[in-house]
Parts: structure tokens; sequence; C-alpha cells
């Protein structure tokens, strides 16, 4: 076994290796945030469509911050050991990076037993994903990266930041 990883410190696996949901039954209910970032490299002329408001399917942004949000509260249903949660806030944010990226950052909220973590990234994969098909017609070479966790606050481990995130605002 990794010196680095030992097995009980992965907590989604038994005595056994079986994967199980984590028990939260016992946690305290707190204040639960999270925040990730990504951004999606395209063509200039791929971006101006975007920042124009002119692509054919619509508001490109509208469109995919919506998807951000469903998928925020999907995450149980798509990623099998996440516990369903009530989520009191979801925002994505869009900000224009250079000629040829869109960056998403998404902060989510809750009060619960476990944190929210996995329906932050998965809003900013989601949102992202979206803005790849509403534009793929004209750009099928955009790249998705530097997709993060940069802070997550309360539980037991309190407040989290990336010591050192990826640039993806420049």
């Amino acid at each position: 076994m990794n010196e680095k990883f030992p097995q009980d410190a992965l907590s989604h696996f038994d005595a056994a290796g079986q994967a199980v949901m984590v028990d939260v039954g016992d946690k305290a209910v707190t204040s639960r945030q999270a925040v990730a970032t990504g951004r999606i490299k395209m063509m200039p002329s791929t971006r101006q469509i975007v920042q124009d408001g002119q692509a054919s399917k619509g508001d490109v942004l509208a469109v995919a911050r919506i998807a951000g949000i469903m998928a925020a509260k999907r995450t149980a249903d798509l990623i099998p050991l996440c516990h369903p949660l009530s989520l009191s806030k979801v925002t994505i944010d869009w900000h224009w990076v250079g000629d040829d990226a869109i960056a998403c950052e998404a902060c989510v909220r809750c009060e619960g037993r476990t944190g929210v973590e996995m329906e932050a990234l998965t809003a900013v994969q989601i949102a992202l994903l979206t803005v790849y098909d509403m534009c793929k017609a004209v750009d099928r070479g955009m790249i998705i990266e530097a997709v993060q966790l940069i802070e997550k606050q309360g539980g037991r481990s309190g407040h989290w930041t990336a010591a050192a995130p990826q640039q993806v605002f420049r």
C-alpha cells in the first residue's frame, strides 16, 4: 500500500476494500461552501461569436450557466457514492480570458453533514461542456482544462484553499 495514501484514509472503501457510501449521520450540520474553476480554450473567432451573442444556438453562457446549476443539483445522480444534498446556492460566473478562452467559476453552498466540493466541480465541468456543445459546429478543437477545486469551507476539516491554483483567469 502506498505510504502517502493509506487505504484507511480513503473513506469510500471499507476494511475489505469494497466501495461504500460514507456514513455522515453522526456529523454535525454546518455551513459548507466550495469554489471550483476551469476554462475552455477555443479559436479567437469562436470566443468572439460567444462574446457577441452571435451563436446560432442562442446565448451560450446563459444556457451553460443553467446547465452548471442543474448539474450541481444532480451530482448525486452522476457520481455513485455522493450524498444527495439540499443546496442553498449555486452560482456560475464567467470571465473572458485573453482572446481565446472563457473561464468558469462555480460556488456552491449548503447547510449539511458533508461538503459540496463534488457539486462545484461537476457544475464547472458541465457548464464548460455545454459551451463546447453549443460551439462545436464552428470549433471542434476546443480544450477544457485546469478544472480544480480552489476553496472549501465548513465541516470537520475547516477552511481549505488550493496551495497553487491553476491560473484560469489569465
